[in-house]
């Protein structure tokens, strides 16, 4: 197919070619399109990207992504290329024995090997990581609850090592950890039943699910977060990342399509290349480039033999935890129902921190969880413990628990970990006779509206959903990256900042994670740290500074789009 007939094809125009009078799969292609062009030109966002089917929403749907400023952009730049030309330069005095070489390199009676370092590629973590590595790895000595205490270190060799003081650093405020609802704790009723869980089960099962790991409170375990997520049966596992690596394998193969959001999480993405499917990247978010991949797979089929793919999966995320947006799950449905795909949804940062039963983007939006075809999630965030999940129809569950990895080969979840949900998702649900799950609820959103509102009014370029708890604010030079950490932990507040190559080259960015547990006082504080540093580091922009904004709106109040 010609590009100009594919475009003509995307647009809706009519495909007369039939095989024995039956429709073809253009034909199918063509009536079914949700999103299709038409002659008028519908409403637009600051983006240029087509607001669509916001009937599909039932409350207003704000997302904020602001350009770059050009000279910041371009400064940027030259930050970088400034840093890679003394980074070769360093690298040549390294290789001249001028300057000390504190990395893993071959020996020189292997030099005739194929190498096991690869030196260009461990450049940018020798010369630029190794510069501002002192903001990470951070040892953490309390719990990382809305305070903590960090160990005070020195570098003596400019990052290479650290030696620490002896001091402790007290009453951090926490503006870094995923502890949505402040059950990241060691008193309290979670903790005593953990405690409790630890004396009656010991703290290792050392066997696997299949063997004699399989306890009474893994069985109660799963039919807590069945219930909790609304579907026939769940499933859980002993870690987060391999709930996601070590599952999409078993679910598809060779002759299947993933089609993945661009900025998926790592795990998300190993497991995509751990089944051997063929793999597409959609944009972020948008519907458009779905619904073209989608209608391209119906049309094309698989390459070469151009055969029905024995499956499309689409691979989607709750919260993005690096841009603090929120999936547009209402349409990804609409499409995935449209084009008769299966939709695995990870929920790992929106279970318990949206919706307003906590039970995550589903909740969030309203919608059926049975039309979700694989729920998957973590316990590491809003329920302060370990491990994940999925749930689903019973047929799904029951296939995963004997073809996938995780399932067979890991050893089961800790019974007080196990525990630890259990307590922490009744409390949520309402079912420990208290009203502590709702108010905690209730306090994460009134704590994310008002910390995103004062960042916003400061002057602040920020990033994501206005109901996100996942407040990325963009620093963007490379020398502000590891500035903007030393100074707020000076001024005793710990947070996350981010560059290349997790962010793009130009949003390097400090990532703040609002909690239940934070105080008006403690954000009042952070705030006011964070406003001191930004004056510091010249991070904020005034009205006529600022690019323009990238603002998506959707409400069924505002727009109805048939």
């Amino acid at each position: 197919m010609t590009e100009s007939s594919a475009y003509k094809l995307l647009n809706g125009d009519a495909c007369h070619r039939t095989t024995n009078g039956k429709k073809s799969r253009k034909d199918f292609v063509n009536n079914r399109g949700l999103f299709q062009q038409q002659k008028y030109r519908p409403p637009r966002d600051k983006n240029n990207h087509a607001v669509r089917n916001a009937s599909l929403y039932n409350k207003p749907f704000v997302e904020s992504f602001e350009e770059t400023p050009l000279l910041v952009a371009v400064l940027t730049y030259v930050g970088y290329g400034i840093l890679t030309v003394f980074g070769y330069l360093r690298d040549f005095l390294r290789g001249w024995r001028i300057e000390s070489h504190h990395v893993a390199q071959e020996r020189d009676e292997q030099k005739d090997f194929v190498p096991l370092y690869q030196d260009f590629e461990n450049f940018y973590t020798r010369n630029l990581y190794m510069r501002i590595r002192d903001n990470w790895n951070r040892p953490i000595c309390s719990v990382p609850g809305a305070k903590m205490d960090l160990m005070e270190r020195v570098s003596h060799d400019y990052n290479w090592t650290f030696e620490h003081t002896g001091n402790v650093v007290k009453d951090v405020i926490n503006m870094g950890s995923y502890n949505y609802l402040g059950f990241a704790e060691n008193i309290g009723t979670c903790a005593d039943a953990a405690t409790n869980a630890t004396l009656k089960y010991g703290v290792g099962v050392a066997s696997t699910r299949h063997e004699m790991g399989n306890l009474d409170v893994h069985e109660e375990l799963e039919q807590l977060v069945a219930r909790f997520l609304g579907v026939e049966s769940s499933m859980v596992f002993g870690m987060g990342f391999a709930t996601n690596s070590m599952n999409i394998p078993a679910l598809t193969g060779k002759g299947c399509l993933i089609l993945s959001d661009e900025l998926n999480h790592a795990s998300l993405v190993l497991g995509a290349r751990l089944s051997g499917s063929t793999i597409r990247v959609f944009k972020h978010n948008n519907m458009q480039s779905l619904e073209k991949m989608l209608r391209d797979a119906i049309v094309h089929g698989q390459p070469r033999t151009h055969r029905p793919w024995k499956k499309i999966l689409i691979l989607v995320e709750g919260i993005y935890s690096m841009e603090g947006s929120i999936v547009r799950l209402p349409e990804v449905i609409a499409l995935k129902k449209r084009y008769q795909a299966y939709l695995y949804l990870d929920e790992a940062h929106s279970v318990g921190a949206l919706g307003p039963r906590g039970g995550g983007v589903v909740d969030y939006f309203g919608l059926d969880p049975r039309d979700v075809d694989v729920m998957m999630g973590t316990f590491t965030k809003s329920f302060g413990a370990a491990g994940g999940y999925i749930g689903g129809k019973k047929e799904l569950i029951s296939f995963l628990r004997s073809h996938s990895h995780s399932a067979v080969y890991a050893s089961s979840t800790s019974p007080p970990v196990a525990q630890q949900i259990i307590t922490s998702m009744r409390i949520i649900m309402g079912e420990d006779g208290t009203s502590l799950g709702a108010e905690r609820l209730k306090q994460l959103s009134e704590n994310t509206t008002y910390f995103r509102r004062k960042l916003r009014e400061d002057g602040f370029i920020i990033y994501g959903n206005d109901d996100s708890p996942v407040v990325p604010l963009m620093l963007y030079m490379p020398a502000k990256i590891g500035a903007f950490g030393r100074e707020m932990v000076k001024r005793n507040i710990g947070t996350v900042v981010v560059g290349f190559p997790a962010t793009p080259i130009i949003e390097s960015r400090a990532r703040f994670c609002v909690s239940a547990s934070h105080t008006r006082e403690m954000l009042d504080t952070a705030l006011a740290a964070i406003s001191e540093v930004g004056d510091l580091l010249q991070l904020k922009y005034s009205r006529e500074e600022r690019p323009p904004a990238s603002q998506s709106c959707c409400s069924s109040q505002s727009l109805s789009f048939q």
